[in-house]
């Protein structure tokens, strides 16, 4: 495997010979170094999927399923040695990674087949003598930028449905995580695409995003990151009347319902908020318990949570792995800090773990905290940190209405086992995710995105195929 830049059909290296070094954030040192471009590969980059495009968007949609399908079943094949790439780079545990990587596998096998089914449409004209249809056109050249947290299935999200009805692309990975990205471009080459149909970059993120911006040939850019970056984008874009898809932050609230069944409601709690150390846009942030319950959940809560094993996310025993690095570890640390020091508690964790074994890597403990209050900075800002927060309240309408008290609208989550309850949230909660007793809701055929602040558009689903698509209307005078 070569770690370099894919472009225009092969692995190259930079332009100027850049390199970056990846960092293991259990290790706390680097481990490898890879090419490293800059706006001089995304323009090359750009001009081999402007080049594609003109042949791709002809290739019939069966065959281009085909193509697909291979990308996901080498995936398939090769999921240990890509898990392991997202694990040294991310830090997450090899099972989470594994999950990461078949998951990825299946958006694009979806994307294969539900692009068979992206009909256009007869239209009922108004007059006996006309004939109305519409048909659907590939939009174009795309750019597709994804974070670190999750490197491989944010790529494909925007990678698969893209190339399923058309278009071209260059993919962004990021700066933490090239590897993965690599590994995954791997599959691409292999599985025999036409060169400059899908390219990968790497660089400097402002850098690259002016590139995609201001290059007339890119159409639409599928963005997922913070949501100050996402409004700069939107900004920028308008000058060229780029189509966007932004999935952004979230601050979801997690509501334990006066009919929950406790236990699994902690269980849930707990794998919801640590998986991938919290370091996730649609982790909970925010638990809300009935008061007369608060004290039995907590207790739950704080066992479950304690007895997470700490580690390499490479050993088999590991539970949960470390933060991507030391900045996030800081930000953790600031966030605890102002908990104690508005009133708050810290039941369990709090704190770097003791040892020899954590000294250099970027480890936090999983954290519970209580006496929470609107002041605290937790209960404002997107965390991004192991951080379980537990709030009780009084009836049902209050947690609804403090759980909907955030400018963010991503994900939502419920405990209850009531149906009428369950159909209240759904229509009440503002949130484009929500989640009842189930801790990982993404799934390739079915939309994924955010309400207010938190996004545009949708990825998966058969919605995500508008995104990459232009509704035509052809007219018909009969003579």
């Amino acid at each position: 495997m070569e770690y370099k830049l894919y472009i225009d059909g092969r692995f190259c290296d930079a332009a100027g010979g850049g390199t970056i070094g990846v960092r293991d954030p259990a290790l706390g040192r680097e481990f490898a170094r890879v090419a490293y471009g800059r706006g001089e590969d995304a323009q090359r980059a750009i001009a081999a999927a402007e080049r594609s495009f003109r042949l791709w968007r002809d290739v019939n949609v069966y065959e281009r399923a085909q193509y697909l399908r291979q990308v996901g079943a080498l995936m398939r094949q090769r999921v240990e040695t890509m898990a392991e790439a997202v694990t040294r780079e991310v830090g997450k545990p090899l099972a989470e990674s594994r999950a990461e990587v078949l998951g990825a596998a299946a958006t694009f096998e979806h994307a294969a087949e539900e692009a068979k089914r992206h009909y256009g449409e007869w239209v009922l004209s108004h007059v006996n003598d006309k004939r109305l249809l519409t048909l659907r056109s590939p939009i174009g050249v795309c750019a597709g930028i994804a974070p670190w947290n999750f490197p491989v299935m944010l790529l494909c999200r925007k990678l698969g449905p893209a190339l399923a009805v058309g278009c071209t692309m260059v993919a962004r990975s990021a700066s933490q995580t090239p590897r993965s990205a690599m590994e995954l471009f791997g599959c691409i080459h292999d599985a025999g695409l036409p060169a400059g149909v899908a390219n990968l970059v790497t660089g400097p993120a402002g850098e690259q995003a002016q590139e995609f911006l201001a290059h007339p040939a890119v159409r639409k850019i599928s963005f997922t990151g913070s949501v100050e970056v996402g409004k700069e984008l939107m900004a920028a874009a308008a000058k060229g009347l780029k189509k966007l898809s932004l999935e952004l932050g979230g601050h979801a609230p997690f509501i334990v319902c006066p009919d929950a069944d406790l236990e699994p409601a902690a269980d849930v709690a707990v794998k919801a908020k640590f998986r991938n150390m919290g370091q996730s846009c649609i982790a909970p942030s925010r638990f809300y318990v009935p008061r007369a319950k608060a004290r039995d959940f907590t207790a739950m809560v704080v066992r479950l949570t304690s007895a997470l094993t700490i580690g390499n996310g490479l050993d088999p025993g590991t539970r949960v792995g470390p933060l991507i690095d030391e900045l996030r570890v800081a930000a953790t640390e600031a966030l605890v800090e102002d908990i104690k020091n508005k009133g708050g508690a810290i039941l369990c964790g709090g704190q770097r773990p003791a040892g020899d074994r954590f000294k250099s890597g970027s480890f936090y403990e999983p954290t519970v905290a209580v006496d929470l209050n609107q002041d605290m900075l937790i209960m404002k800002e997107e965390p991004f940190a192991p951080i379980l927060p537990i709030i009780p309240y009084d009836d049902l309408d209050q947690a609804v209405e403090l759980a909907n008290a955030t400018p963010f609208g991503l994900a939502a989550y419920a405990a209850t086992n009531d149906m009428t309850t369950i159909f209240k949230l759904g229509e009440r909660l503002e949130a484009g995710v929500i989640a009842v007793n189930d801790f990982a809701p993404a799934t390739p055929q079915a939309p994924f995105g955010g309400m207010k602040e938190s996004g545009l558009g949708r990825e998966g689903g058969w919605q995500v195929l508008d995104a990459y698509t232009e509704v035509k209307l052809i007219s018909i005078a009969m003579t």
